[in-house]
């Protein structure tokens, strides 16, 4: 706001003058105090939180205007979608700016990268009926074509790490199952789904349920018959018992890559 237009005195009820440019500095200052306070809840959030670590994986944040911005690596998937979750409860804070990418199991070019999202999902049965194309380096690429309706078309890329999924399959299912495949990738860091789901099919807890089920059993690393899964509000429950710590930590970060999944909370008991 130029300052030059703005009226140069306001009357106060007791006649005073009150400048525009003292006003202005109040606001400035709110402003600031105001954004101070929010980055220190963030932060203090976050040191509570056991599976962010701060020390070892810094995030760069800024709020401005209700919106928090969150910039860093991470440790896995967990400490990413947390962050997300503790950030967004914090009062004033009405959109964040997600720019927190997972540190990668294996250090992988964007090309490795698109070419291992892409076989993967050339070898899942349940994406028989859907197109894949893969762009790269600027040159959209037929890699499977189906004709028969209904089918879906998915186009992958792959930039600094993070893979996009776009444009549309026919059900949910086949949306989330893409997402934790191209998830799976050890060199992914972060995986945008932005593919639409024609017919618009309704979303449920169960249907919720049924994704995390299937992505257990594809997993390799997790005996899924020992694991249960329930569903409410967008809240994944994982209980029953696993014979080790990492397959525990699994199973959590396979739920964690489904989408639309809103928060796990894993039940898990360790018995070998």
């Amino acid at each position: 706001m130029a300052i030059e237009m703005a009226p140069p005195l306001l009357r106060a009820k007791d006649g005073q003058g009150l400048c525009w440019v003292t006003i202005i500095a109040i606001m400035k200052t709110g402003t600031v105090l105001e954004r101070e306070r929010v980055l220190k809840e963030v932060r203090a959030a976050f040191e509570h939180e056991p599976r962010i670590n701060l020390h070892k994986f810094p995030i760069e944040m800024e709020f401005c205007d209700g919106v928090l911005t969150l910039e860093g690596d991470v440790e896995h998937i967990a400490a990413k979608k947390l962050g997300l979750e503790l950030a967004i409860a914090i009062p004033d804070v009405v959109g964040i700016a997600d720019r927190l990418h997972v540190v990668p199991a294996t250090r992988m070019g964007d090309g490795a990268i698109l070419d291992a999202v892409r076989d993967a999902l050339l070898q899942e049965s349940t994406l028989l009926n859907c197109s894949i194309y893969v762009l790269r380096k600027g040159q959209l690429e037929p890699v499977r074509e189906v004709a028969d309706e209904p089918r879906g078309v998915m186009r992958i890329s792959v930039n600094d790490g993070i893979v996009l999924l776009d444009d549309h399959v026919t059900g949910l299912t086949q949306k989330r199952l893409a997402g934790v495949l191209a998830w799976w990738v050890p060199g992914s860091r972060d995986v945008i789904n932005g593919m639409e789901v024609v017919p618009d099919q309704m979303d449920s807890d169960e249907e919720m349920a049924k994704a995390v089920r299937i992505v257990l059993k594809k997993d390799p690393f997790v005996n899924e018959d020992r694991v249960r899964v329930t569903v409410q509000r967008s809240i994944v429950t994982l209980t029953g018992d696993v014979p080790s710590a990492p397959q525990r930590d699994m199973a959590e970060f396979d739920a964690w890559y489904v989408f639309g999944v809103d928060k796990v909370l894993n039940r898990l008991e360790i018995r070998p």
